[in-house]
């Protein structure tokens, strides 16, 4: 895992190469390199920073350069071995054991026709001396990011937004619908960025720049494609072998020259994973997280770490537990600035310093269970839409009756916080709904009269477009099955776009690798080919899951009830962040530029404060973006500390 970076016949492209590695430095602290050439009437020049894991030694360095081509390269592929075989067969003779090299000589052998036959995370920039051409790629499900900027006929790309920022001298224009859309769904979506100019290279694609000046795009995998095919397998009634599956890709997820552990939770997905890499490497390390009692308990979170101890006990797991008190009036700059984007996602947080402890005690790589829910349809949003289909049927009348009793219960008392009323006040602002318009309303932040109510006025065209992105999106597939389209549409949107964004970026913070096994394009095949009855029965989501996970896991652990991979937000709004709160609500940035109605903002907080509703999620994801919009603007690229 590394950081990559380049210019493409761009004007002191050099310098500007050196400026976007340096800047990458945490995502690759074991080296560094960079590689220069003519390109048509300008220069290419790539640059790396390593992060070893596979081929310790100089032949996995990068830019990798081997007769003609150069390669700078982030990722891993989990089915290099069987690559490296083939193309030995084939004649070809291996200088080292990186899988860096497996892919150089993938690409001469079959150029973009090997990019589906690719087995892992990956984002690379490749150059052809003898065409002069740059392509760069990106894996298929939009694990590992990779940002461009384009102006005339030259090139910019980085791992990170941040170095994008360093590229141009000066501050890049904020790109305003994608503030619009990170209020809506508290993340940045895969296919806006947060900058005008610069994009995202979407996940299964490529882009190859020319000599001339012309650019070429193209897919070589389709998610949609995938589950319609699922779609067609399951309607023949073979059900694939999960266990078999997820077991299969857990192994070829530790393959590694270094350390690996897992975050164990104490849920399925980590659970799971964690008893299946016991079983390739017994001692496995292990890493929980857990928070201040009194947090927890105002926050009424379940008690995980009793869960994770279990699993360790069981499977001979080391397990290392860290409980934290964070400072969060530092850790938030800090995050908001290793995030490039605006994210409200207080899970982030939980990565970074799960990672960073375990980097401190030597460990590289972490397996993690991303992924799962979004695929095994195992959030409360999955089974709450389908309940929602049978709230419908319920007479008028007494929806209204429902709803007015428990619109006037409390959500928290001054001393704890009520799970079961939030659910159920969430449950309602959303039951009555059509099907795209439920699903989006039942995981974002706010309905659009409430957000057009918190925008300026002339960003209402933008909330439209925002809306509207989301319809098409959910509706772009001929499934037949409600549970897998709420699949698919979360594997296209919320996991790239949320889950896998700040996963990548938190841990890098950390220099520390995460792989997600059951991101996995094998995974994914045969998680569409699961149809949605067997995924939710009755009120149990993940439930096919569950059923391989049983073989492994005991009962307790595997119908445990949900847990949250989260953090006090309550406590903290209350507590620690309230005169933080006050301070953005009364004179921050983006309510005195006008981007925010601060009426709007203190009706939050009043109505917060009061536990008529709970808007600490959607204050937290306003801290930062007040602290993201203040870093784009200022032009400073650092964190500025707001006072308390």
């Amino acid at each position: 895992m590394c950081g990559i970076a380049g210019t493409y016949r761009w004007p002191d492209g050099k310098v500007v190469t050196d400026r976007l590695t340096d800047t990458l430095a945490h995502r690759g602290p074991d080296g560094a390199g960079r590689y220069s050439h003519p390109a048509g009437d300008g220069e290419v020049h790539l640059g790396h920073r390593r992060l070893a894991i596979i081929d310790l030694s100089g032949t996995g360095a990068q830019p990798m350069v081997s007769g003609g081509l150069v390669l700078t390269y982030n990722g891993e592929l989990y089915n290099a071995p069987e690559l490296r075989a083939e193309l030995e067969a084939a004649g070809v003779r291996f200088r080292g054991t990186s899988d860096t090299e497996v892919l150089l000589e993938a690409w001469r052998r079959w150029g973009t026709d090997c990019l589906p036959r690719l087995r892992g995370m990956f984002a690379f920039g490749i150059f052809d001396e003898r065409t002069g051409e740059l392509v760069l790629a990106r894996d298929q499900l939009g694990i590992k990011p990779l940002f461009l900027l384009r102006r005339g006929e030259g090139l910019v790309f980085a791992s990170e937004l941040k170095a994008l920022a360093t590229a141009t001298g000066a501050p890049l224009e904020v790109d305003h619908a994608a503030l619009v859309a990170s209020l809506l769904y508290y993340w940045v979506p895969d296919s806006r960025c947060a900058f005008r100019e610069a994009e995202k290279l979407p996940p299964g694609s490529w882009l190859r720049c020319r000599p001339d000046g012309r650019v070429e795009r193209g897919r070589y995998w389709h998610l949609k494609d995938v589950a319609a095919e699922g779609r067609e397998r399951a309607r023949s009634g073979e059900l694939p072998d999960l266990a078999a599956i997820v077991e299969e890709s857990t192994r070829r997820h530790l393959l590694s020259d270094v350390p690996v552990a897992t975050f164990l939770s104490g849920g399925l997905d980590s659970s799971y994973l964690t008893a299946l890499a016991a079983r390739h490497q017994p001692g496995i390390s292990a890493y929980t997280i857990g928070f201040r009692a009194e947090d927890a308990k105002f926050e009424a979170m379940p008690d995980d770490l009793r869960y994770a101890r279990q699993v360790a006990e069981r499977f001979g797991v080391d397990l290392h537990e860290i409980e934290i008190a964070p400072n969060v009036l530092d850790l938030l700059p800090r995050m908001t600035y290793s995030l490039d984007e605006p994210i409200g996602d207080p899970a982030a947080i939980n990565t970074y310093l799960i990672c960073q402890a375990a980097r401190e005690a030597g460990v590289k790589v972490m397996l993690s269970g991303m992924g799962a829910d979004e695929l095994f349809a195992g959030y409360r949003k999955h089974l709450a839409n389908l309940l929602a289909l049978r709230y419908q049927r319920v007479p008028r009348p007494l929806r209204r009756g429902v709803s007015a009793a428990v619109d006037r219960l409390p959500v928290a008392t001054a001393r704890r916080g009520y799970r079961s009323v939030r659910f159920a006040k969430r449950f309602l602002s959303f039951a009555d709904l059509p099907e795209e318009t439920a699903f989006r309303r039942s995981y974002t932040m706010y309905d659009q009269e409430e957000l057009l109510a918190l925008v300026a006025p002339d960003l209402a065209g933008t909330v439209e477009d925002v809306l509207t992105e989301h319809a098409d999106v959910y509706q772009d597939n001929d499934l037949d099955d409600f549970v897998n389209r709420m699949c698919l549409g979360d594997a296209r949107m919320f996991l790239p776009g949320l889950n896998l964004a700040y996963t990548d970026r938190s841990s890098m913070a950390a220099s520390t690798e995460v792989r997600v096994p059951y991101v996995d394009v094998e995974v994914v095949r045969a998680a569409f080919a699961v149809p949605g009855d067997r995924k939710i029965v009755g009120r149990q989501g993940k439930a096919v899951l569950k059923e391989a996970a049983g073989s492994v896991l005991p009962r307790e652990i595997v119908y445990r009830p949900k847990g949250l991979f989260s953090a006090p937000l309550r406590a903290w709004m209350s507590r620690d962040l309230a005169p933080l709160v006050r301070e953005v609500v009364n004179d921050g940035v983006l309510v005195s530029s006008g981007l925010l109605r601060r009426d709007a903002l203190a009706r939050m907080v009043a109505e917060d404060a009061a536990g008529q509703r709970d808007f600490s999620k959607h204050l937290w994801h306003v801290l930062t973006l007040e602290y993201w919009y203040r870093d784009a603007t200022s032009g400073s690229g650092q964190s500025t500390r707001l006072s308390a």
